[in-house]
């Protein structure tokens, strides 16, 4: 079994070595054949001289590096260059290890014979450090997850948690369907698998909120206001 996890990162010079070194050593130990794509996505710091340092000591650390910022283009990007080798299953991983490598590989120990698996930070035996304060979620809670569910008949305690894997023939099927380049994608992706009838199994995890989050109450609002053409372009085709 080969797996193949796409990063996306944006200005994470201060993260990136870090998160990568952790998790070449975890799946090194766990003797699974891996690759990391990291997709550099607008960046205007040192996180390519970085990677590009880690690659040298580390073969399994891919790099492709895009003008254009935007996580979703980022992911998109990391699969199809997945699809160009032999993976039995691609996921992606933010870049601040909010989510560790050992939560990571929960995904692929509880894939079993679901098509995609998808980490959730708000199912009742998932676990977020520190707690959040009950008003950081009403967005979410009274907005965002009802808008989803309407348009989309998504059912997902969390669409936008930074873990999910897909065995191959999920993303050789829905690749050419991904879009959107910002934050909305991962609901995008997991409309692509309800249209394509693919099992995704949602489980609970344990996540690390890092400092200097690149999610912003702008970023939140964009989210939402793009859910509408998605939907309806969507309908159209």
């Amino acid at each position: 079994m080969k797996v193949s996890i796409t990063i996306p990162a944006h200005n994470e010079s201060k993260r990136i070595k870090r998160t990568l070194e952790t998790y070449a050593c975890f799946f090194a130990q766990k003797k699974i054949e891996h690759e990391f794509i990291v997709v550099l996505n607008g960046c205007t710091d040192d996180t390519c001289k970085i990677v590009q340092e880690i690659q040298k000591k580390s073969p399994t650390v891919r790099i492709i590096d895009l003008q254009e910022a935007g996580k979703g283009l980022a992911v998109i990007t990391g699969f199809r260059d997945a699809l160009k080798r032999e993976n039995d299953l691609i996921g992606f991983v933010d870049a601040d290890m909010a989510t560790q490598p050992k939560y990571f590989y929960e995904l692929i120990e509880k894939i079993d014979d679901a098509n995609g698996i998808i980490a959730s930070r708000y199912m009742k035996e998932s676990q977020i450090f520190p707690p959040r304060p009950g008003t950081k979620e009403w967005g979410r809670i009274l907005l965002f997850n009802p808008l989803v569910q309407l348009l989309f008949g998504l059912r997902y305690a969390d669409f936008q948690c930074g873990a999910k894997l897909f065995k191959r023939h999920v993303i050789e099927d829905i690749a050419d369907q991904l879009t959107i380049p910002h934050w909305a994608f991962d609901v995008e992706l997991l409309y692509q698998c309800k249209k394509n009838d693919f099992k995704i199994k949602e489980v609970p995890t344990v996540w690390h909120d890092q400092d200097h989050s690149k999610f912003s109450t702008r970023a939140g609002l964009h989210m939402i206001v793009s859910l509408f053409p998605m939907r309806f372009s969507r309908a159209k085709k």
